[in-house]
């Protein structure tokens, strides 16, 4: 009884470690509407931390071009692009990295930490002093 027990103890430990980690599938959170608007994928390569769009979600097109883009991102998919890129751990935030807003073809300052009050991913973009917040929800 008691290795019963302790297995399920260490198996509750687990989830817990890993439901606090920001690695994993993400929904982005549109500001107006609040409908999800996309998957992400954080994940890491080489000791930082990137986000793919692996899955557009309904009622949004998942055939949508990055028309306003620059660069070698003009008129490429959406789904599939890395739009985090480069994030360093820092105590419990994720920094000095960058993420792409395909909606306007613009690259931002990036900072990701988890709100483990909420379990919900604090995606921060910003240009100097100037930010903007969203809170993006584990998918599965």
């Amino acid at each position: 009884m008691k290795k019963y027990i302790w297995l399920i103890t260490i198996c509750m430990l687990s989830i817990s470690v890993q439901s606090q980690d920001i690695l994993g599938q993400w929904k982005t959170v549109d500001d107006e509407t609040g409908a999800h608007k996309c998957i992400i994928d954080i994940y890491e390569e080489n000791g930082k931390v990137y986000g793919k769009v692996i899955e557009i979600l309904e009622p949004f097109d998942k055939n949508t071009l990055c028309q306003d883009c620059e660069g070698d991102k003009k008129d490429k998919p959406i789904l599939g692009m890395v739009i985090i890129n480069e994030l360093e751990k820092h105590g419990e935030h994720y920094k000095n990295g960058t993420i792409f807003d395909a909606e306007n073809g613009k690259e931002y300052k990036c900072r990701i930490v988890l709100d483990k009050e909420t379990g919900k991913l604090q995606v921060r973009g910003y240009i100097a002093f100037l930010y903007l917040t969203q809170y993006w929800i584990r998918h599965k």
